[in-house]
């Protein structure tokens, strides 16, 4: 008896320490959904004007932007007193590929468990470079969002697309000739092992790996429409699946009330997509005057990226270089026809295979300048990329207006030293310029800090 007696005191004493300790957790947790801050003295650049406000106060509470005056501003908050700086959204990247940054080509099918340490360490510098949200397009991103997600790992907003969904021998599809002949419903490659992307050469097949994505918490479903730069086996003038697969992937998409990118650079490849109803264009570099105005006519999207160079080729054969050059010489024309139609775009980068490119991320938003005001480049970065995002409708994994300061907006902020409306060249560096990085309330960089 004595003994079932000190049992039951153990269980007793046990069972009120695991009461304090939640007791405990649920005060820790209520601190920190109360936790606030408050910008002081800061000048805004909302992520739509052309101009900075007066000095203003921004109290952020719960992840959201709560309240913003000219005023002073009175609250229980941690300040920040910007002493004038400028407080602008964080910035959004439409075209990122989370999962293939930092590998070789070869690398990407190799080890899953360190690419995914790589991509997170990838992840935590692409937030560092004040890049608070990507539209990652193509690549097994869905376990990274996650860990981001539940804090584990610092890193942006990840709006996944999962795998890139190609026909045999597009953009995309990196077997080798060895790998030949494929069997229908057979084994899968290494690439579609590991998510990067799947072969499907029938609308039904289309169908299925559509939907495969969205399972897995797809925001957007990505095809590649025609021939890309880093694939082997794909020609760039060539253009792959037929517009009633194309359209499988939109109905599939559609169902879930989100949407389909294509990748497409050709004439061919972008009006096939948009009669397939597909919702935004990535790249088209090599577009037409009759494909612009189409683009413009149905509203559709073009996510483009200012390739000027061919640094984004180094990890690449000869022949994927010269198709780097053609891609290369279309992007005064593509930016040019953009603004001749008034064509609803958003910015990206697309790196590949390349952490010193990726460095450069914010160097290339300031090469936006070539066509725009550093105005109108800081916007489509921030408001415009934000209503790129919300195209995935319910499927949005963050509800919530982003890429603009206003209230009731999420807090993804920068705090910048200098204006970049008068010298966009301060984004080219982000451990200098950037005093304070904000995502979702919490403050992941704060200069100010002792």
């Amino acid at each position: 008896m004595s003994g079932l007696r000190m049992s039951a005191k153990v269980f007793a004493v046990a069972a009120l320490l695991g009461g304090i300790a939640m007791v405990l957790a649920s005060l820790s947790s209520a601190r920190a959904q109360e936790a606030a801050v408050l910008f002081r003295n800061v000048r805004i650049f909302d992520g739509k004007g052309s101009a900075l406000s007066a000095p203003s106060s921004v109290l952020v509470r719960n992840g959201v932007i709560e309240k913003i005056s000219t005023a002073d501003v009175t609250a229980t908050a941690e300040v920040i007193d910007g002493g004038g700086r400028v407080l602008m959204p964080g910035l959004i990247d439409a075209h990122w590929h989370a999962m293939l940054v930092r590998p070789t080509p070869a690398a990407a099918l190799g080890d899953v468990g360190y690419n995914n340490l790589l991509a997170g360490s990838e992840a935590t510098a692409t937030l560092m470079r004040g890049f608070t949200t990507v539209r990652d397009m193509g690549g097994p991103s869905f376990g990274l969002k996650r860990a981001i997600d539940e804090d584990l790992v610092a890193g942006p907003r990840i709006y996944p697309s999962g795998a890139i969904i190609t026909i045999t021998s597009g953009h995309g599809d990196f077997r080798q000739l060895t790998d030949l002949p494929r069997t229908i419903g057979g084994m899968l490659s290494r690439m579609e092992l590991v998510g990067g992307s799947m072969v499907a050469d029938s609308p039904d097949e289309v169908r299925v790996r559509a939907r495969e994505q969205l399972m897995q918490g797809a925001s957007q479903v990505k095809l590649t429409a025609g021939g890309g730069v880093a694939s082997p086996f794909s020609p760039l003038d060539v253009s792959t699946f037929t517009e009633p697969e194309l359209r499988a992937a939109v109905e599939a998409a559609d169902n879930w009330g989100t949407y389909v990118v294509t990748h497409a650079y050709t004439p061919v490849a972008i009006q096939r997509s948009i009669a397939a109803g597909v919702r935004c264009i990535e790249h088209g570099h090599l577009m037409d005057e009759a494909s612009a105005k189409l683009i413009a006519e149905k509203g559709v999207w073009l996510s483009t990226q200012p390739f000027l160079d061919l640094s984004g080729a180094a990890a690449l054969g000869p022949s994927e270089q010269d198709k780097m050059r053609q891609v290369v010489a279309g992007t005064d024309r593509v930016y040019a026809l953009a603004k001749k139609y008034k064509i609803k775009t958003a910015f990206g980068t697309d790196v590949l295979f390349s952490k010193a490119l990726a460095d450069r991320q914010g160097s290339m938003l300031a090469a936006l300048t070539r066509w725009y005001t550093p105005a109108e480049a800081l916007a489509m970065a921030t408001s415009a990329n934000a209503e790129l995002l919300s195209l995935s409708g319910l499927r949005n994994p963050y509800p919530g207006k982003l890429g603009v300061v206003e209230e009731g907006a999420l807090a993804d902020l920068l705090l910048v030293d200098g204006n970049p409306l008068e010298n966009i060249a301060l984004v080219e560096d982000p451990a200098k310029n950037f005093v304070v990085i904000m995502k979702a309330g919490k403050i992941y960089k704060n200069r100010f800090a002792r």
